[in-house]
Order: C-alpha cells, then sequence, then structure tokens
C-alpha cells in the first residue's frame, strides 16, 4: 500500500508535482490546516482522504474530521494528529497524544517542518508543507509505503512550487 502523506495546505495552490504524485497513492492523509472545506475537496477528487483537523481549519472542517484518529493499513497503526505547540515542542506534543496506544507511526505536522525519525519502534513522521515555507526549509510531503508489515517513508522535496 501507497500512501501520500501530506499537511498545512493552508488554502494555497497545490504544486503540480504533488498531485501528479497523488494520483498514484492507495490513500491520502491530511495532518490538518486545510483551512477550508474548498481545500478537502480538491484532495478527495484525488484520492480516498483520511484527515484531522488543524488549529487554522475553520469550522466547516472541524465538524467532518476528529483531532486524532487511529487508521489501520495493512495491519500498521498509524496514529494521526496535527499537533501544537513551538515548532521543536510539536514531536513530543504528537507523542503525548498516542502516548497509550499501540502505533507503529504517529504522523503530524503543524510545524511545517519535515521529519522522519525513528524511536524505539515508532516512526515519528512530519511531511512539512508542500506549499507554506513557514519555519521549513523546504517545501515538501511524504510517501509512506508498507508492504507486509514493513514500512518505508520518505521526506518528497517539490522540485518547482509551480
Amino acid at each position: 500500500m501507497k500512501i501520500g502523506v501530506v499537511s498545512d495546505t493552508h488554502s494555497l495552490a497545490l504544486p503540480r508535482q504533488l498531485t501528479e504524485d497523488l494520483k498514484k497513492v492507495d490513500l491520502i492523509i491530511h495532518a490538518g490546516d486545510f483551512c477550508s472545506l474548498k481545500d478537502v475537496e480538491a484532495f478527495r477528487k484525488i484520492k480516498e482522504l483520511k484527515a484531522v483537523f488543524g488549529n487554522m481549519d475553520d469550522g466547516e472542517v472541524r465538524k467532518k474530521f476528529p483531532e486524532s484518529q487511529i487508521i489501520v493499513c495493512e495491519g500498521v497503526r498509524i496514529g494521526l494528529t496535527h499537533g501544537h505547540g513551538a515548532p521543536k515542542q510539536v514531536m513530543d506534543a504528537a507523542k503525548d497524544t498516542f502516548k497509550d496506544e499501540e502505533v507503529d507511526i504517529v504522523i503530524f505536522g503543524h510545524s511545517h517542518q519535515p521529519l522522519n525519525k525513528k524511536e524505539g519502534d515508532v516512526l515519528f513522521f512530519n511531511p512539512g508543507s508542500p506549499n507554506d515555507n513557514v519555519n521549513a526549509p523546504y517545501f515538501s510531503y511524504g510517501v509512506i509505503e508498507i508492504d507486509k508489515g514493513k514500512i518505508k517513508a520518505d521526506i518528497i522535496k517539490i522540485k518547482n512550487n509551480g
């Protein structure tokens, strides 16, 4: 199974590289901060979407998605949350959200800083933002592949934001 992972799109135009790559995945996971339902629908037109709301999402988005959830893909448990707090504290906040759950991956956003880090048996994954580089070194998104319980996760840098 191939999963496209996105966060913090903030109602900004989506780069062509991102939309083309998302057509090739089985599922899109968005870690919040769409900002409006129009942006949610843009992703739903591409592929099946699982998501949570972020701190910048309007009330309509908040009605559609939970603040956090666990998604199971091919037996792999994925904790999904937007995150909160200062950029250096977001991973700790995401960890705290799932501290009482058995998860294999924790996906979060909020900081706009790409992260692909394993701690113990848990992969912590932040795709960054594909179109808003506040606090981020570059525009990015993620791809996670799950094959027979094995997880391969990559941060993808966007070459041209057009």
